[in-house]
């Protein structure tokens, strides 16, 4: 079946890729999608443009003799592969999200109406500030719901992720120890703390100390004491850790290191289990990044930027990085920072606008106690599931959690089925699969955050499916796990051919010069 340009049909083209039961690969409304530069058919267009003849480009002042290769389908063809593509993406909106270490939970679409009203939604940065008095307002009240629910006194909105905030974390501790003439070189790092802060340490110049865990799961304070020395510039701490447990030594672990002339830096990427219930200033941390799109419910990963304020004590405000809003008489406006020897500006303008009144609306809509409550019911939620799945499943470590529930692959021991296999069959029960592999400290882990979000209906829902997983692990169904995920729009890949022989641009296919 061929067209007019010569080349398969979609119809032939559906066929010669049928892998399913049925004769187009379409499983009922689940439709076969291929890529779109497979649909592109020559001379097709949804709107007609007059010929541009090639020419010295006005972008940049290049030469261009050549098509710049867009794909030629009609209008229908691409509202219809969209349309098609969203029904295959998961999304918070659709299911539980049980991501560990990730916190993703249900965005109020009250946040999103807020953040389209006129005059937020159009703001530009370069603005005279007398024109922005209203978004000042809000980055100030924000900066004040920080500081009130840390304990600490100084607060910069403007690092644009959780990572960048650890950035900015480092470097104004560097900044502080700098100022007094004491050059350190080593940060040190548990193994529970999140990867991305050896890297941040790393990249700020400093060599990495690994903490090892103790086999609660948490710092082994010995092994902390004896590598804390005078040449020791911070740790990074992630509190509670990456195995979801609350470090019950961080008082004393902040004592010590202040003693040996050192901050303390908290990763606060799971301050969802503990806002509005613990000041992590009361704790003796120096400096402590938030992950607003975590946190305080704005877009997380795909669905919009992130944004990382970080918090600090009054050892580090001095260094900390501007822009502050400042009052000024009857109006607000921005100051650059407070010392000479502060470290400056983290990004080009002030932060991600939309992210600050996501949060605050938030933040105003549950109020202090709600906050508090948020917290409570996002441990108790990681704890229903961690006693509801510890009689099939084996859970790490012993006791409760806090905001995730952390299993390992010990259940799964002579059954034939790893870690993947089972989080792939998590898939065909209609679930996204948990976070594999994660910590590291842990064999074959598997960590859940299902967030305060979830009812305990959806949470029987998923707490059913693995269930039934584990058992049919348990009875010997292996083959069922090395197949999953077997409904999907896409079946098992080749992840590790994928890695290392990744096809990162379009290869069009070869046409038999006999057609």
């Amino acid at each position: 079946m061929m067209n007019r340009q010569g080349r398969p049909s979609q119809a032939a083209e559906n066929t010669s890729r049928t892998t399913g039961p049925t004769s187009t690969g379409h499983k009922a409304l689940d439709l076969s999608e291929p890529l779109i530069f497979e649909q592109d058919r020559p001379g097709q267009t949804g709107v007609d443009f007059e010929d541009v003849p090639l020419s010295r480009s006005r972008l940049g002042g290049l030469d261009r003799d050549q098509s710049i290769g867009l794909p030629g389908l009609t209008e229908s063809q691409v509202v219809r592969h969209y349309t098609r593509l969203s029904r295959k993406n998961y999304a918070i909106d659709m299911g539980m999200f049980p991501l560990g270490s990730c916190t993703m939970k249900h965005n109020p679409r009250l946040n999103e109406a807020m953040a389209g009203l006129p005059g937020f939604a159009d703001i530009h940065p370069l603005q005279p500030t007398s024109t922005i008095q209203g978004a000042l307002a809000v980055m100030d009240q924000l900066g004040d719901w920080l500081i009130e629910l840390t304990g600490m006194p100084g607060v910069s909105l403007a690092p644009k992720a959780g990572a960048h905030g650890e950035l900015c974390g480092l470097m104004t501790i560097r900044a502080a120890l700098e100022a007094r003439g004491d050059a350190r070189s080593r940060v040190l790092v548990p193994e529970s703390a999140h990867g991305t802060n050896p890297a941040t340490a790393a990249l700020c110049g400093y060599k990495v100390d690994s903490i090892p865990a103790n086999d609660e799961g948490r710092v082994d304070l010995e092994a902390l004491k004896e590598k804390l020395d005078d040449d020791v510039a911070a740790i990074m701490l992630t509190n509670p850790n990456t195995c979801g447990l609350f470090e019950r030594d961080i008082v004393e672990i902040a004592e010590l290191t202040h003693a040996a002339g050192a901050f303390f830096y908290c990763d606060g990427a799971n301050f969802n289990a503990i806002v509005g219930k613990v000041r992590p200033g009361d704790l003796g941390i120096d400096a402590m990044h938030i992950n607003l799109h975590k946190t305080f419910s704005t877009p997380h990963g795909g669905g919009g930027p992130g944004s990382g304020p970080v918090t600090f004590s009054e050892a580090l405000v001095p260094y900390a990085p501007g822009p502050f809003v400042k009052q000024a008489g009857d109006a607000l406006t921005l100051d650059e920072g407070f010392e000479p020897e502060a470290i400056g500006r983290m990004a080009a303008f002030h932060g991600q606008m939309g992210m600050f009144i996501r949060a605050l609306t938030y933040m105003l809509s549950h109020g202090g106690d709600g906050l508090k409550q948020v917290a409570e019911d996002a441990v108790l939620n990681a704890n229903y599931i961690l006693s509801s799945l510890q009689d099939v499943m084996s859970p790490s470590f012993a006791g409760p959690c806090m905001h995730e529930a952390l299993f390992d692959d010990k259940f799964l021991k002579d059954t034939g089925v790893s870690t993947l296999d089972f989080s792939k069959a998590l898939i065909d029960e209609g679930f996204h699969p948990m976070t594999m592999y994660f910590p590291l400290v842990v064999q074959g882990a598997m960590l859940i955050e299902p967030t305060e979000t979830e009812s305990r209906e959806s949470l029987d829902e998923f707490i059913h499916a693995l269930r039934h997983l584990a058992q049919s692990a348990s009875s010997g169904k292996s083959n069922s796990f090395v197949a999953a995920p077997q409904y999907a729009p896409v079946t098992r890949l080749d992840e590790t051919q994928a890695a290392r022989k990744p096809v990162l641009s379009y290869q069009p296919p070869e046409v038999d010069a006999a057609e």
